[in-house]
C-alpha cells in the first residue's frame, strides 16, 4: 500500500471540503484522515493503491463546488504515522 500527505490551499475551509474528501476517499477505498490546518489549508493523509491516490490527488485539485483550490502539494507519508482503519475527518 502506498501512502501520501496532501496539503490543499485556497478557499478550502468552511466549504465542505473535508466532507468532500471523506466521500471521495471512501469511493476510492482509501483510509486516512482530512483535517483543517491553522493556516487555512486542509491536510489529507491517505493510504491505498497508487491508482487511488493519484485519483484522489486529481479530485483534490477540483474540490467541491464552493471551494477554490489554488494548489495541492503532495509528499510522502512515513510509515510511523498512524492512520485510522477507515477514512475520517478531524
Amino acid at each position: 500500500m502506498a501512502r501520501a500527505r496532501f496539503v490543499v490551499r485556497g478557499r478550502v475551509q468552511g466549504v465542505g471540503f473535508r466532507w468532500f474528501v471523506w466521500r471521495e476517499a471512501g469511493r476510492l477505498g482509501l483510509k486516512g484522515v482530512a483535517r483543517n490546518l491553522a493556516d487555512g489549508a486542509v491536510e489529507v493523509l491517505a493510504e491505498g493503491r497508487d491508482e487511488a491516490l493519484s485519483e484522489l490527488e486529481r479530485v483534490l485539485g477540483r474540490g467541491p463546488a464552493a471551494a477554490r483550490v489554488e494548489s495541492v502539494d503532495k509528499s510522502d507519508l512515513p510509515r510511523e504515522v498512524d492512520l485510522p482503519n477507515s477514512f475520517e475527518t478531524d
